[in-house]
This record gives C-alpha cells, sequence and structure tokens, in this order.
C-alpha cells in the first residue's frame, strides 16, 4: 500500500477496530464508516496544535455521534495529542483518558462531552455562536477570534427533536463558519433506517437556510475535500456536508446494524483488515501516518498558533485595554467584573424574585461586558432581557440579548456550546416547570463543569390559574439531584442578589436560579453574612433553645415567619430557617449545619410548596405537594393545598 491516504485510513480503521475489540466493548460501526471524514477533516482542514490542546482560536470539533469514540481517540492519537497507544488499549477501562464517550477536560484535543445524540449538534451551534460573538465584540476582533466549528453527527442525531431545535436556530443565526458533517449509513442500533426515518434531510436543512453539499461515497477523500472547501467559502449560512457511509465498513457484516454497538472480534477484525490492505499487527501504526499526520495537521496548527502570538503580541500594543480584558475572561472567570459588594435592598421592599432578578442582570450587564443570553421566547415573563440592549442577530453579532424562540432543548445545550468556547459567560431563562424539557442538557453542563446559569420563574402552586401543566411539583427535587448542580430558591430579594453573585463567582458547576411571579417582602434575616453559607438562621427563637425548627425556601420563608410570630403568642417559641441552596449548605462543616438546624432532629418542620423529595435528610416533618396542582386563583390554590399560617401551626402544634 503506497498511498498514504489510504494508509493512514487503513491504519486509523485498524487502530479503532483493535481499540474496541481489546476492551470488549464499543461501537466499531460509524468509527469505520466515518474514518474517511475526520482523517480528511484533520489532515486537509482542521487547525489546531497538538502541543497546545487548548489554544484559544482552534478549530472547534464536536463528535455528536459520541459512540463513535474509539475514532475520536485514534484520531487525536496519530495527530500527536497526548492520547498514548497505551491510552487506546485503555479504551473504555476505569479511571482511563479513554472513557465510552468523550468527556471534556479528560482527553486532551476534546473541545465536548458528547454521547446523548443530538446534544453535540446544539453545542456546536453554541461554539460558532461564541465565535461570531467575540469576533463582533472586539475592535479587530477577526485577529483575535476567527476559526471555523467542525461536528460530526449520524442518523439517531438527527431523529432526535433537539436537532431540528439547533438546525433552526443556526440557520435563522446564519452561523456561516459552522460545517456539520452526516454520516449517513442509513442504519441504526435496531435495523434499517427507514424502520423509523424516511425523510429528505437535504430539503430539510435547505428548509432551515442552510447550505447543504453531498458526498456520494464516503471512501472519497478528494471529494470529501472539495465539499469541505465549498463549506469553508460560505459566509451567509451554515454548512451541511452529508457523506454517504457504509456502516462497519471492511466488516463481514458492513451495512448491518449488527455492527453498530459490537465489537468485530478476532476473526472479522482480520477480515476487515484483509479488505483495507493492511497487514500489521495489533495496534501497530506504520512511521509513514504518524509523519503524514506531523506534516500535515501538526504542522499547519503549529504555524496558525505561532502566527496567532504575534498577531495578538501586535493586537495588544494596538488596543492594550481590549486586549487585557479579552484575556482576563478566556477561562470563564468573571470575578473581577463583579461588583465586590452584594447589593441589599431596604426594609419595607416587596417585590416578586423574578423583577428581582431582571433588575439584578440589568445591572451586572453593565459591569460584565461578556455576559450573552436570553429564553426560550418567555423574556418578559422571566425578565431576561436587557433593556436597551441590542439583540444577537446576522447583522448584529455583538448583540447581548439571545431570542432563542421555543427551543428549551437546543436553548440550553446551545448555553453549554458557548460556555465550552470560553470568553463568554451565558445565562438562559425559563418556567421551573419546563425544566423537564431540558434537564438532558442541564445534566451535560453539570458532567462537562460549566457554569451555566438557568434562571426559573413560575416556581410554586402560586402559577395558579395556568394549572397543573404550569405549576412545577418534582422539578425542584429533579434539579437538585443532579451532582454538581447549585440550585438557589430565594426567599426575597437579598437572597436573589447572593444567588447572582454566586453564579456568576462560579467557573466549574452550573446554578439555577428559582424565582417567584408573586411579590415576596424582604426579610430582615436575609442581611446576615451567614446568608453566603446556602442555609442559615433568618429569624431567631426569643428564648434560649427553639422549641422547633421551621426550614424553608422562597415565598414559604414569608410564611414561615408569620407562623413564628403566632405561635409566640400561643407560648411557643420556634426558630425559621432559610435554605435557599441544599447543595452549598450541605457544604459547610457539621457543626455549623447543626447549629443552624437545631440538635433534636425529631423538632424539625420543612414547608415548601413543592415536591418533598429529598428534604427528610433535613427533617422528619415536611410539608409539601404530593399531588399535581390546580387550576385557580393563586390565593385560592395555597389555601387548597394548606400552604396558610393557621396549618403551620396546628402541625407544629401536634409535633410538640
Amino acid at each position: 500500500m503506497k498511498n498514504i491516504d489510504s494508509l493512514s485510513i487503513a491504519a486509523i480503521r485498524s487502530t479503532a477496530i483493535d481499540t474496541i475489540n481489546k476492551a470488549k466493548s464499543g461501537h466499531p460501526g460509524m468509527a469505520l464508516g466515518s474514518a474517511p471524514i475526520l482523517y480528511t477533516l484533520y489532515t486537509r482542514h482542521l487547525v489546531s496544535d497538538p502541543a497546545n490542546p487548548k489554544w484559544f482560536n482552534r478549530d472547534r470539533f464536536v463528535l455528536s455521534a459520541g459512540h463513535a469514540s474509539a475514532l475520536l481517540y485514534t484520531m487525536l492519537h496519530v495527530a500527536g495529542f497526548k492520547v498514548g497507544m497505551d491510552d487506546l488499549k485503555q479504551f473504555r477501562q476505569l479511571n482511563s483518558i479513554t472513557p465510552g464517550h468523550p468527556e471534556v477536560g479528560l482527553t486532551p484535543g476534546v473541545d465536548a462531552s458528547a454521547g446523548p445524540l443530538g446534544q453535540g449538534i446544539a453545542q456546536a451551534v453554541g461554539l460558532a455562536m461564541a465565535e461570531e460573538f467575540l469576533r463582533a465584540s472586539y475592535p479587530d476582533g477577526n485577529r483575535l477570534v476567527n476559526h471555523y466549528t467542525y461536528a460530526l453527527c449520524g442518523d439517531g442525531c438527527l431523529e432526535e427533536g433537539i436537532s431540528q431545535e439547533a438546525i433552526s436556530f443556526a440557520g435563522r443565526q446564519k452561523l456561516g463558519k459552522l460545517i456539520l458533517f452526516y454520516d449517513s449509513n442509513k442504519v441504526t442500533l435496531d435495523g434499517s433506517l427507514e424502520m423509523s426515518f424516511h425523510e429528505d434531510v437535504k430539503k430539510r436543512f435547505e428548509a432551515s437556510e442552510w447550505n447543504v453539499y453531498e458526498v456520494e461515497d464516503g471512501n472519497d477523500v478528494e471529494a470529501i475535500d472539495k465539499a469541505i472547501i465549498k463549506a469553508k467559502k460560505s459566509s451567509d449560512k451554515p454548512n451541511l456536508i452529508i457523506v454517504h457511509t457504509v456502516i462497519g465498513y471492511g466488516s463481514i457484516n458492513q451495512g448491518l446494524n449488527k455492527v453498530h454497538g459490537a465489537p468485530l472480534g478476532g476473526e472479522d477484525g482480520k477480515h476487515a483488515k484483509e479488505v483495507y490492505g493492511y497487514d500489521y499487527p495489533d495496534f501497530t501504526i506504520p512511521e509513514e501516518v504518524y509523519d503524514n499526520f506531523k506534516k500535515t495537521f501538526a504542522a499547519r496548527g503549529h504555524k496558525a498558533f505561532v502566527e496567532w502570538n504575534e498577531e495578538t503580541n501586535l493586537y495588544s500594543a494596538r488596543h492594550p485595554e481590549e486586549y487585557a480584558k479579552f484575556l482576563s475572561v478566556l477561562n470563564n472567570n468573571i470575578s473581577s467584573y463583579i461588583y465586590d459588594e452584594i447589593p441589599h435592598f431596604e426594609a419595607g421592599f416587596s417585590d416578586a424574585t423574578r423583577n428581582t432578578s431582571g433588575q439584578i442582570l440589568n445591572l451586572v450587564h453593565k459591569n460584565v461586558f461578556n455576559l450573552i443570553g436570553g429564553s426560550a421566547d418567555v423574556a418578559g415573563s422571566v425578565k431576561t432581557a436587557i433593556k436597551g440592549g441590542v439583540d444577537f442577530t446576522p447583522t448584529t453579532r455583538n448583540g447581548r440579548n439571545v431570542n432563542f424562540g421555543i427551543r428549551e432543548f437546543a436553548m440550553a445545550a446551545i448555553q453549554n456550546g458557548m460556555l465550552l468556547h470560553g470568553g463568554v459567560r451565558t445565562y438562559v431563562g425559563s418556567f421551573l416547570v419546563f425544566v423537564d424539557y431540558f434537564k438532558a442538557a442541564v445534566r451535560m453542563a453539570c458532567l462537562s463543569h460549566l457554569p451555566a446559569i438557568y434562571l426559573l420563574s413560575h416556581d410554586s402552586l402560586a402559577v395558579g390559574e395556568d394549572g397543573p401543566t404550569h405549576q412545577p411539583v418534582e422539578q425542584l427535587a429533579m434539579l437538585r439531584s443532579i451532582p454538581g448542580m447549585y440550585v438557589y430558591r430565594p426567599c426575597d430579594a437579598n437572597e436573589v442578589a447572593i444567588a447572582w453573585k454566586q453564579a456568576l463567582e462560579s467557573t466549574d458547576h452550573p446554578t439555577g436560579i428559582v424565582l417567584s411571579r408573586q411579590n415576596l417582602p424582604l426579610q430582615e434575616g436575609s442581611r446576615s453574612k451567614d446568608a453566603l453559607r446556602g442555609g442559615y438562621i433568618i429569624s431567631k427563637e426569643r428564648g434560649n433553645e427553639p422549641m422547633l425548627t421551621l426550614i424553608a425556601t422562597g415565598s414559604e420563608v414569608a410564611l414561615a415567619v408569620k407562623a413564628q410570630e403566632q405561635l409566640l403568642m400561643e407560648g411557643i417559641d420556634v426558630r425559621v430557617v432559610s435554605i435557599p441552596c441544599q447543595e452549598l449548605f450541605l457544604k459547610q462543616d457539621g457543626a455549623y449545619i447543626k447549629e443552624v438546624l437545631g440538635n433534636d432532629y425529631s423538632r424539625r418542620m420543612v414547608i415548601e410548596m413543592l415536591s418533598p423529595f429529598g428534604w427528610y435528610r433535613f427533617a422528619p416533618h415536611v410539608m409539601g405537594v404530593e399531588t399535581f396542582g390546580k387550576s385557580a386563583p393563586a390565593s385560592d390554590v395555597i389555601k387548597d393545598f394548606g400552604f396558610t399560617v393557621e396549618e403551620v401551626v396546628r402541625r407544629v402544634k401536634d409535633i410538640i
């Protein structure tokens, strides 16, 4: 075999076979079918420097079909990233850097976590959007940020609903530097694609305002190359390159679903290598292949890296202040732009916490120059719009108000992509009940350690007339259950300010701020410095020891304080504790937690107008909601479910 392209692709395919066979687990089908796509991309187009894998102006690549990870890891290995042959041999093994699906931050060269199908497409849209926004946000910004975003998806990605949400949004925004490869092999896990999917993908994308290019033979490197060249010339539309491939190419079972998610095994692996004309021992790659990547991918990337550094040195001399700002936020750390003092609100202040959040957002927007976000068509309700702000559009790329449309899932995944890019801070808004639509993207943000911010209003039964379809019950417990997620349900304006400040200070975890539609009075105790600890005594008992501790969040804190006053008149002295953020409170030392909650576990009661799930670790008595809500004016619904001073007093008396 003399042709270096053929030899390299054969080596990549064969090594992917070996990697999956050794693990006795993996997905060879797409890895073998898509190998020529990634080979062409890496050797002829993708700009990245394996010696500097986090270089900011590199091209980004997202493997949306994350099950083809064996192909990506093999590519990273031959391309010169710090993914050694021993790492490939540890594919899918405990504590390896080559897990079953790509994980950002774990493997050098991986730009995004992927696996849940379709999310990678939306993340790629976010990456491309961040590139456009940053390029337009600085004078001569093309000297700082000027790269492409590539992604590879399969049939499964395009069946998931999030794909159309993201495709539609990208077309509307004319993200011309986004290039998506579609591995069209017409096979899914269960069988032929026609069992579940029979549409004209080309027309679908064209209807969504994309350019579409087609490659009939997935092994034709020159045709793939020409399609990429055409796509890179686009400036007004995102680009789809349909590549017709054969799943499990070279296998005895090529073209069948049998090769989707099971190792080929020794015999079939040997057969496939014979088809490729590849006569080398397992896990052996000829030096010519490594040299090929050094002369193409690595050389191109390092040259671009050096030129970019030279360019930015010149830029820093021309625009010193802007360049300093650019450097200060590359890693999503904006601590130097957050107000030192948390804004405090005066006694007597009363407003819906969604309104307070909007007020704080508008203040923060003036200070945090790279803050960009929006909502899923509920900006007026969730208060996510910047007053007098500019919309992000194809003609105003520096706009910071984003109209995501009614695309909750894509919105959250696009936010993930923007944060993966770096250089921006983001927020998105919706009603709490609709977090169900984008929970999977919230989970990915947690898994990827991204400082995403979710503004979630209409937080309880107090939604009222809209009824149980819009009244959240289980959503807050769900959010709290996700590892790494910090969820705040503020009781007043001061707690909203704290939640915002701590959300902006985060660099490694997402934050949800759950907000009320109804007015909440300012609590005198919320000015306490202990409010920064996630849980604290907001209204102390009058004597030395409380007879019981009332624990509450959000609007129920005011209810607890009123009940405390009534109980005291009846000779019952209780304490009120606010826990706006369970996750933060549980990170405090045990002595503080016990000091706040009181020594006697049996003398604690939680009040929250949502599911009681998760509260029993704090108290044996929970006044929550075990059913769906009802449609009626908010005050009637709240009373019907028993969230009244009288009912709280009655329950406390029963306990003590």
